[in-house]
């Protein structure tokens, strides 16, 4: 049995350490006090404490950001996936003219990230459409700047899928939006979930955009980390449980859906 390069096992568990390693330093000493820390940066909590992420739970404030951070994120994923797979299913499915260069648009979308557009895109938010501070004025941008990603994961994708299916249904008498909801959509949820953690979880990161347009209680969780990290810098443990626990909600769904994701990517390479 060919068990690999030993070098490659060596780089991927120094890969694997220095992108988990952070995650559980964090998340450990948030169980220790300040003074643990202070004596022993490197050690393991001893005693373990709750104080700290028992803190966190009972934080009103973290519930609001919480909360704002999940509506947002889900609103992202909606508009992102529904708006990507119509854009895509035809991009895929159907020959026309301008198919290539249309798709081409999305591809060269990839090339400019929020952060290129932050500043006039917030002033449009938020003299124009009059959307600052509100759930849809975060949400609408940042599912605008996931659809290039969106499109071009489904496309190769739905392409992929067998033609006799579609020419199948159609004599069954199926319509062309029959063929797209019945058939294209049930057969494309690699994919979909793919794309859908994809805007998700980078939209429960996002701090930028959220900074500039949100205020107060309509604050996000990554703004709410920020200010509690100022508001209570003396207290390392604290910021260091309050941080863990708002990187969970992404872990745990990235992690519970890795292997969708990884057979949606497969199949997109593939197509």
């Amino acid at each position: 049995m060919n068990r690999g390069n030993p070098a490659t096992y060596v780089i991927a568990l120094a890969v694997v350490a220095l992108s988990v390693g952070p995650v559980v330093y964090g998340a450990l000493n948030g169980f220790r006090s300040n003074e643990q820390l202070a004596t022993d940066p490197a050690g393991l909590p001893d005693p373990w404490r709750l104080e700290n992420y028992s803190a966190v739970f009972t934080n009103p404030d973290f519930w609001r950001y919480a909360t704002n951070s999940m509506v947002v994120a889900a609103l992202t994923t909606l508009i992102a996936v529904g708006a990507g797979v119509l854009a895509a299913y035809p991009l895929a499915r159907y020959d026309f003219r301008l198919r290539e260069p249309l798709f081409m648009v999305f591809v060269l979308g990839l090339l400019f990230p929020l952060a290129t557009a932050i500043i006039p895109l917030s002033i449009f938010i938020s003299r124009d459409l009059q959307l600052s501070n509100t759930w849809w004025g975060v949400a609408l941008p940042q599912a605008a700047f996931a659809l290039p990603v969106t499109v071009v994961i489904l496309r190769p994708f739905l392409m992929a899928l067998p033609r006799e299916l579609e020419e199948a249904a159609l004599i069954d008498g199926a319509s062309r939006i029959g063929v797209f909801w019945r058939i294209a959509i049930p057969l494309s949820r690699p994919a979909l979930v793919t794309v859908g953690v994809l805007a998700f979880v980078a939209s429960w990161n996002s701090y930028l955009l959220p900074l500039l347009l949100l205020q107060g209680e309509m604050r996000t969780l990554p703004l709410g980390v920020a200010d509690y990290s100022t508001q209570y810098s003396a207290d390392t443990a604290g910021v260091l449980a309050f941080t863990t626990v708002a990187t969970l909600p992404a872990l745990i769904l990235f992690l519970s859906l890795q292997g969708r994701i990884v057979n949606g990517l497969q199949g997109a390479v593939k197509g």
